[in-house]
């Protein structure tokens, strides 16, 4: 390849493993914030509405209670001993209300263990004088006891406690519920119509990325008018990029025509009318190099995307390493598993080895003996088949590194060496990404260059 220095990899955990930074998917972030924003308003609704019921409630409930109580006061004032008797006994029978005489030692516990309890026992004082002891427990019998005096005589009156209805009404958890699974639908189905579009145009814009125009193409006639327009201004982006990758295309496949004939006449006449061996023989090989030059920009201007097929890496590699098998300046070291196949195209990826191979072979040759030591490793991760080429030069400078993937970009210390247009490297990563792969570059830490190639495995 005709690159600059030796292009190294291997400073930071193999760049070709590293995972792109995970963050919230646009779908669950606005699920998310739409879920908290119904499930506080329910919340908040709820204790609202809660708050306006339950006193109106405690009010009603005790005094339901203190009418009971009262009309018991009143009908055991004035009835004698006998009827008193049996009123007491119709009461416990038919209403399940019990009177039973009130004494000192009697031990009780208080009723109160939530505001709307408390609440019914003070809306009782009130209404039946500060004397007036509303109890859970009396001598260990449960119940709602309220305690009154008869003309300086102390009584209990037993009742249900169902009677001032349930503190915690689980009417409103049911709502609650109800409500929050609504909500959580309506968020999911608001967030997948807010997503749905940008989905369609991320996936569109990664496929012009790729070169696939026509599948870049969104809908027009969606009934937003917003995401109408941006659809609409999407498509002419991307019908101009494609003109222009066309007339990009038409003008170097044009160029590299109209060289090549002059060019061919040009060796032919060199070769008849140069008497001087050496010199017909340079000028021979500065045309071939020219030549090869054109092949480069054809190779970069390579618009179609290739057919990935199941390709033995194996076969790849030993091809590629025989045709440097004879260069004395030049020695390979292949470890790679056998049987190990990957998703490409054969021939872009032979092509890939080739550029990387002739590459480390120009610039990262050895210092004390001026022979490329090259070593090639793949393994397998996942779905993945991590391949690594690295050479044992000096390396480039770590500013530089970033760089040496761009187009027509020589480091200095390759440029009075280098014999290439600066594409090789440029070349190689745009093939690898139209594999669907990663193509990364690093110094390694031994010094020397690295490239990681990762693709899929088949």
């Amino acid at each position: 390849m005709e690159d600059t220095n030796p292009i190294p990899l291997e400073t930071a955990p193999a760049p070709l493993e590293m995972r792109a930074r995970r963050g919230f998917n646009l779908f669950w972030r606005t699920f998310f914030f739409l879920a908290l924003l119904l499930f506080g308003s329910i919340v908040a609704w709820l204790q609202t509405f809660r708050a306006l019921e339950s006193e109106p409630r405690a009010i009603q409930s005790a005094q339901q209670l203190a009418s009971m109580v009262n009309l018991s006061r009143a009908a055991l004032r004035y009835s004698d001993s006998i009827a008193r008797v049996s009123l007491i006994k119709t009461l416990a029978d038919e209403e399940q209300v019990r009177i039973t005489p009130r004494e000192p030692k009697d031990k009780f516990e208080l009723f109160g263990d939530d505001e709307f309890v408390e609440r019914i026992a003070g809306e009782l004082k009130t209404r039946l004088g500060s004397g007036t002891v509303v109890a859970s427990m009396v001598n260990g019998q449960k119940g709602l006891w309220v305690g009154f005096a008869i003309d300086g005589d102390s009584y209990w009156l037993l009742t249900d406690p169902s009677r001032v209805g349930p503190s915690r009404n689980t009417t409103w958890v049911i709502w609650l519920v109800i409500a929050a699974a609504l909500s959580l639908t309506g968020s999911a189905f608001i967030a997948r119509l807010i997503n749905r579009p940008l989905k369609q145009l991320s996936f569109a814009a990664s496929r012009m990325r790729d070169g696939d125009f026509d599948a870049s193409l969104l809908d027009e006639k969606v009934a937003t008018s917003e995401i109408r327009e941006v659809n609409i201004g999407f498509n002419r982006m991307a019908e101009q990029l494609f003109k222009i990758e066309q007339d990009r295309v038409i003008m170097l496949a044009g160029i590299s025509h109209d060289l090549r004939t002059p060019l061919a006449r040009l060796r032919l006449e060199t070769e008849m009318s140069v008497a001087d061996p050496d010199a017909r023989e340079h000028m021979a090989a500065d045309i071939a190099q020219l030549d090869r030059i054109i092949d480069k920009f054809l190779d970069y201007a390579r618009p179609e995307p290739p057919r990935l097929e199941r390709v033995s890496l194996n076969a790849v590699v030993d091809a590629a390493t025989y045709a440097v098998a004879d260069y004395d300046d030049m020695r390979v070291t292949v470890s790679i598993p056998e049987n190990l196949a990957v998703l490409a195209d054969e021939v872009e990826l032979s092509r890939v080895i080739s550029n990387l191979l002739e590459n480390a072979r120009r610039y990262g040759k050895t210092p004390d003996t001026g022979v490329a030591l090259v070593d090639i490793a793949a393994k397998t991760r996942d779905q993945w088949v991590l391949i690594k080429i690295r050479d044992h030069g000096t390396g480039v400078a770590p500013e530089t590194l970033s760089k040496l993937t761009r187009p027509f970009f020589r480091g200095d210390a390759a440029r009075t060496a280098a014999t290439g247009a600066g594409l090789g490297l440029a070349i190689v990563e745009k093939t690898i990404h139209r594999m669907g792969g990663m193509f990364t570059l690093a110094n390694t830490n031994s010094g020397g260059l690295a490239a990681h190639i990762k693709l899929r495995r088949s």
